[in-house]
């Protein structure tokens, strides 16, 4: 199975899933990946899954109950953010080495996200909610598969260097409620990557790293359809309960998210995604309250 980036030229081709049937439900195939440890089986599972499920052999079911945490797999070790070493000198290699691993880090974990999201809430949703996150899932397996890629060009691998373990706490806290997760996770968790990013382009293409740089460039545009989709279902929901999104997403945050949301903000990206600025600048800083 090969995927690649429009306009990237970047091309990354994998293989089936190592063993096993394949499942018969989207469900599954869901738990099937979240209890998958080894990190590069679990992009190339998800991978198959969807190729399954875009081609109908999937039953759009929801028969399996995800686990409380997905596995992983022996390393990288996971420490608490405020244990992590800092990255060193911009523009180095063991700094950039240091960044693609904490970014594919984030990857792996967005590839559980998703799946868990599923697994979790698929039974109550529509029918599009499951072709949206099973392309998102397929989209993030083919990051971490990039960047697993360039840590080896570079010399390394995923689980060389710790990693911290705040990313599922986002999961866990917001397991009872859909409408809580989409908040958080894509809203504003990923938003967050759209405000980043760039800016970390920029640092890459100036230590003439141009092959990170243009896989972090796919990872931006398709960070956009994340977001979008996640502002999108976000919206039905509110819609169905008969809440106001504006105000739904403030006390949503303000109840499962820690801390303020960081400015500056990439405001076109995320009204691109649909992401308008009275969901997130009263939560900006010391505006929140």
């Amino acid at each position: 199975m090969s995927s690649t980036g429009p306009g990237s030229g970047l091309v990354f081709t994998v293989s089936g899933p190592d063993s096993g049937t394949e499942p018969a439900t989207l469900g599954q195939a869901a738990v099937d990946v979240l209890t998958t440890a080894d990190a590069a089986a679990k992009a190339r599972r998800t991978q198959c899954h969807a190729a399954a499920w875009r081609a109908g052999r999937l039953d759009w079911s929801f028969d399996a109950l995800p686990p409380d945490r997905p596995a992983r797999p022996l390393h990288p070790e996971l420490l608490p953010p405020n244990r992590m070493p800092k990255r060193g000198k911009a523009g180095s290699l063991a700094a950039r080495v240091a960044l693609l691993h904490a970014l594919a880090h984030i990857e792996l974990n967005a590839i559980d996200l998703a799946w868990d999201l599923l697994a979790r809430f698929g039974a109550e949703m529509p029918r599009p909610f499951a072709d949206d996150w099973v392309r998102v899932a397929d989209e993030e397996a083919l990051h971490f598969l990039l960047l697993e890629q360039r840590l080896h060009d570079l010399g390394s691998h995923y689980g060389a260097l710790p990693a911290h373990d705040g990313l599922w706490e986002a999961a866990q806290v917001t397991a009872h409620d859909l409408l809580a997760r989409l908040a958080v996770v894509p809203q504003v968790l990923e938003a967050r990557g759209l405000d980043v990013t760039p800016q970390t382009i920029e640092r890459l293409e100036r230590a003439e790293d141009t092959e990170s740089a243009a896989i972090l460039g796919r990872i931006y545009r398709d960070e956009i359809g994340h977001v979008a989709a996640g502002n999108r279902w976000f919206r039905h929901l509110c819609d169905r309960r008969g809440e106001p999104p504006a105000a739904a997403f403030h006390a949503a945050v303000k109840r499962y998210f820690r801390g303020d949301l960081k400015p500056p903000f990439n405001d076109p990206a995320r009204l691109e995604a649909g992401l308008s600025p009275d969901f997130y600048e009263p939560l900006a800083g010391s505006n929140a309250a």
